[in-house]
């Protein structure tokens, strides 16, 4: 999983330059935002259940 986000931000940088366009760096961000929110939703509590859980840990 680790290849594919790098393959994600590198081809992000390649693009941002080559097309002028900054707003292309901020896709690796959303990747792992996606790719969390995913994790988040795989586990069998009820999504917002399972957020909190996540953020009530000591």
């Amino acid at each position: 999983m680790l290849y594919v986000f790098l393959l994600i931000t590198t081809l992000s940088i390649f693009f941002a330059f080559k097309m002028k366009k900054p707003l292309m760096l901020s896709v690796p961000f959303a990747a792992i935002l996606v790719y969390f929110v995913v994790q988040i939703a795989m586990v069998p509590l009820g999504f917002f259940e399972t957020v909190r859980f996540i953020f009530d840990l000591r």
